[in-house]
């Protein structure tokens, strides 16, 4: 027994040690930075795969179906969304009915929309932490600077906060890995100690010592499958949400089938064993989320299951769907072909920047040692470091196969390579003086550069679309009823259920009458993407006209705007000049706004439009060139997002 309670001694928590306060800090400013909120869009996906489609089931409102989740090929799976953002949505819906009575206050609002899900999303970011702490102190490693800089990273404070599926990706690879280091260190004490009991049996020379040591040895913890269920659940349920977490599984899960393989008391036996009991553990939970599929998408209904006429038209798999349309290189080319050093020579140093570059040095160094044959100054197979080593490499390279490379793909090694190189930013006391120098200097460079990169990505990048959409929704419920017009171009989509806009597929009774009835639309949110302006301006035409017809023989009430990067003003009002039944005048600007889809140029000294938003006189712009810091100034404010009002030209207010 004693050698039992030696062991989970040595893995549990029952002394936890606190961690710093500058730690603390930092999630505090991760919480702040979520509340105030973060008005940077970085990516439709972050809405349009997860929120939208939830937000439109939960609280009966109008959103924008992607192709995603197309009942005839869906693509995504459904579980991961509702667990994650079910109860923070759940929680409006049920409680705002008494926030409005007794606080005046609507969570029915952009801001507590786009807040508290993310709120809740940072609490599980959390588990993130968790896990690389947990890991540290298993195996007696510094945890106070690997989770200061962790925390500082603007990967952290902005993608782990927001409804990414990626960042529910990074949870379930932090998560796995814990259970796998701590299944390592379990085993490698129970064959320690396993070994070393055999051997004494075989040396004992009486049969009263070699039954003392056969009971010491029954007495040692099973650990063979060990966590092998939760393993096996926690990968299918990482698959469904992201086909691609086969990549950051494949490591963590050999390293668990080879634990202990190689010594005298563990043989292929035992891995194939693992092999064949892990994937039968997994299959209760695949059958799960493939019938939750299933009756979601509607492959399988009440009536089929009553019935008992089943067949293969009632099942699909969503992870099967994924990587069919994936696997065709027609389908990625819609949305980008990347070369397939992206991620290894870009998004690496831009998500992790120092950090990113200190491992790339460091794995070309570990490269040339293997081919030299060094094998001696690599790090061991069966050990912690070798296990966070192929946790980096394989999924990095693995994705990298793919012509279709987005930096928010390769979020979760976060993990791995704060682990391994972290230390590399915080000098300790052996090191010489020149090498401190070289780690104060890369960590004063990784807090500069993660403080720009949330400022930008955080706030900064296609910034304009939450407050205009904050703006919009105050507008369509002050104007109910009044058909509202959207045109946005050369930026990203609003997201729909910030809008709230009242469900026109559902069906609707009338209390008194009985009579069922569905609403029809009346906010349109055209999106026209990158389309020239010359052709914008025919759709506008086409609206306006449309708006009009249905004013003078309905008496159909309308408001018309046309959202567009400020960059873009000098192109839209020379097309406009073209309609000159139509009146395009500015209503709202909002700042800051980047998208690099409309990268404003670099005023010229003699630049008309810089002359007009400096207000000087006419006779001054002939007479004067503009100054560097006009020009300057000029630049900077046409990083914005402008609404344009869209009226005919005799329009009389």
């Amino acid at each position: 027994m004693f050698l039992k309670a030696e062991i989970f001694k040595a893995i549990s928590f029952s002394n936890p040690v606190k961690l710093p306060l500058t730690y603390w800090l930092l999630v505090l400013i991760r919480f702040v930075l979520t509340l105030i909120p973060q008005t940077g869009y970085i990516h439709p996906d972050e809405f349009f795969q997860n929120v939208e489609v939830i937000a439109g089931d939960i609280l009966t409102v109008d959103v924008a179906r992607t192709w995603e989740f197309n009942p005839k090929f869906p693509i995504r799976n459904i579980f991961v969304p509702k667990i994650v953002l079910g109860p923070p949505l759940h929680f409006i819906r049920i409680v705002n009915p008494y926030s409005k009575a007794y606080l005046n206050i609507d969570l029915l609002t952009p801001y507590y929309l786009l807040a508290i899900p993310r709120i809740f999303i940072c609490l599980l970011s959390l588990i993130n932490d968790y896990c690389l702490y947990r890991i540290c102190i298993l195996y007696g490693q510094n945890f106070k600077n690997r989770l200061k800089i962790f925390a500082s990273s603007y990967v952290v404070f902005v993608y782990c906060c927001r409804s990414f599926s990626n960042a529910f990706e990074m949870i379930f690879f932090s998560l796995l890995l814990l259970l796998v280091a701590e299944c390592m260190l379990k085993s490698d004490k129970v064959i320690y100690h396993e070994e070393f009991l055999t051997e004494k049996y075989n040396q004992a020379e009486t049969p009263v010592e070699k039954v003392k040591i056969f009971k010491l040895k029954t007495h040692l913890p099973q650990h063979s499958l060990n966590r092998v269920f939760i393993l096996a659940t926690l990968v299918v349920i990482g698959i469904f949400n992201r086909p691609t977490f086969v990549g950051f599984a494949l490591a963590p899960i050999f390293f668990w089938l080879h634990r202990g393989l190689g010594s005298k008391v563990v043989g292929f036996k035992d891995f194939h064993y693992r092999i064949f009991t892990f994937m039968l553990c997994g299959v209760p939970m695949t059958l799960l989320l493939i019938i939750v599929d299933s009756s979601y998408y509607g492959y399988l209904t009440n009536a089929d299951i009553e019935s008992l006429k089943l067949s293969w038209d009632n099942w699909v798999v969503t992870p099967l769907n994924f990587l069919r349309y994936n696997l065709d290189t027609k389908n990625l080319k819609q949305h980008g072909i990347h070369p397939r050093w992206l991620h290894l020579i870009v998004n690496m140093p831009l998500l992790f920047n120092v950090l990113g570059i200190i491992a790339l040095t460091t794995l070309s160094s570990n490269t040339y040692r293997f081919i030299r044959g060094q094998y001696s100054k690599l790090p061991r197979i069966q050990s912690i470091t070798g296990l966070m080593l192929f946790s980096l490499v394989t999924p990095v390279a693995l994705l990298s196969l793919f012509p279709h490379q987005e930096a928010r793909f390769i979020i979760p090694v976060l993990i791995p390579l704060i682990y391994l190189y972290g230390n590399h930013l915080h000098p300790n006391e052996a090191d010489p003086p020149k090498s401190k120098r070289l780690k104060n200097t890369l960590c004063y460079i990784w807090y500069i550069l993660n403080i720009l990169l949330t400022l930008f990505f955080g706030f900064i990048h296609q910034g304009g679309i939450y407050p205009f959409a904050n703006a919009l929704h105050r507008e369509i419920k002050s104007y109910y009823g009044v058909h509202t017009h959207v045109i946005t171009t050369h930026s990203y989509s609003i997201p729909t259920y910030l809008l709230q806009l009242e469900s026109t597929t559902k069906v609707w009774k009338d209390k008194k009458t009985g009579h069922k009835y569905k609403l029809v639309p009346t906010t349109f949110l055209h999106k026209y993407g990158s389309l020239p302006i010359n052709e914008l301006f025919e759709k506008i035409d086409d609206v306006l006209n449309n708006a009009e017809m249905l004013l003078h023989k309905y008496k159909r009430q309308y408001r018309f705007y046309v959202a567009s990067p400020c960059s873009l003003e000098q192109e839209i009002r020379e097309a406009s000049r073209g309609y000159n039944y139509i009146d395009i005048e500015q209503e709202f600007s909002y700042y800051p706004h980047f998208c690099t889809e409309a990268i404003p140029k670099f005023p010229s000294s003699r630049d008309q439009y810089c002359f007009e938003s400096n207000a000087l006189r006419t006779n001054e712009s002939q007479a004067l060139d503009l100054s560097i810091y006009q020009r300057m100034s000029c630049f900077l404010k046409r990083f914005c997002f402008r609404i344009y009002r869209v009226r005919p030209a005799n329009y009389k207010i």
